[in-house]
C-alpha cells in the first residue's frame, strides 16, 4: 500500500509543480500558487518520511500530517479555481487526484489507528 500511495503523490507533485510554473508564468499570480505548491508538494514528502518511520507512532503522525496537506491541497485548488487561475478542466482533474489522495491516506491513518489501539 505504501508504496501505492508514495508513487501517487510523487506523480501528484509533479502535475502541482507544472500547475505551480504555469500560473507563475501566465498570470504572475505568487501568492495562492505558492501555498498550493507547498502543500501539494508536502504530501509525497511526507509519506516518504513515513516509510523510514521510527516506530508506528511516527508513521502514523507523517501519515496524519500528510493527510492535512492533502485536505489543505483541496482547498487551494478551489480557490484557485473560483479566482479564476484554474480552468473547470484543470481544477476538475487535480481536484480528483486530490481526494483519492485524501481518501487513500486517511484510510492509512484509520487502519494504524486501529492496528496501535488508538480507535
Amino acid at each position: 500500500m505504501k508504496n501505492g500511495i508514495s508513487d501517487k503523490s510523487l506523480s501528484f507533485a509533479v502535475s502541482i509543480i507544472r500547475l505551480y510554473q504555469q500560473i507563475t508564468k501566465e498570470y504572475k499570480e505568487f501568492v495562492l500558487s505558492k501555498q498550493l505548491l507547498r502543500s501539494g508538494t508536502a504530501i509525497g514528502a511526507l509519506v516518504r518520511e513515513a516509510e523510514h518511520a521510527q516506530s508506528k507512532a511516527d508513521f502514523l503522525n507523517k501519515m496524519n500530517i500528510s493527510l492535512k496537506e492533502a485536505n489543505e491541497t483541496l482547498y487551494w485548488l478551489i480557490l484557485l479555481k473560483e479566482t479564476d487561475y484554474l480552468s473547470e478542466e484543470k481544477f476538475s482533474s487535480l481536484y480528483q487526484e486530490a481526494e483519492e489522495l485524501v481518501k487513500i491516506l486517511a484510510s492509512i491513518v484509520k487502519t494504524t489507528k486501529q492496528k496501535l489501539g488508538r480507535i
